[in-house]
């Protein structure tokens, strides 16, 4: 992957700690790769090309509306937190790229400690679909995906 994390999280913030300043800091994260200010449809568009999908493939396996979709992938739309997984599940995502798909959102990453998130994240550990998902938060008495309503 052309812009993969090259330190971990807390190897940057050790390198953090340590500078003499933020911008030195900043520069030597920008310049190292480390930090990448990229957007959410960029992202999209990645993970797309990597995975070799087509956005009729997403909004098959997401369950989203055509139209949302393709204003999401084009970025004159935003997302919630519920669409962000959705998107994700949509595109096959592994953990660490739904955690990645998250961040690029504005939200904050599944916490394994939270019981809802916890689900999920076995749910995407073990490649399951968006609707194998839904059925096991559904099952353990959790809000599936399609149906959280809750963040726009």
């Amino acid at each position: 992957m052309a812009t993969e994390f090259v330190h971990m999280t807390e190897e940057l913030l050790e390198q953090l700690m340590a500078s003499a300043t933020p911008e030195a800091y900043l520069n030597r994260a920008r310049a190292d790769g480390d930090l990448v200010a990229r957007d959410l449809s960029g992202y999209l568009h990645e993970l797309l090309n990597k995975k070799e999908l087509t956005r009729a493939d997403v909004i098959r396996a997401s369950g989203l509306n055509t139209t949302f979709v393709y204003q999401i992938f084009e970025g004159s739309r935003g997302v919630s937190r519920g669409t962000a997984l959705l998107l994700a599940f949509g595109l096959g995502c592994t953990v660490k790229e739904t955690q990645r798909l998250l961040t690029h959102a504005g939200f904050s990453q599944l916490y394994s400690r939270n019981r809802r998130d916890a689900i999920i994240l076995f749910c995407l550990e073990h490649g399951y679909t968006r609707v194998q998902c839904d059925d096991e938060l559904y099952r353990l008495g959790e809000v599936p995906l399609l149906d959280d309503k809750s963040e726009g």
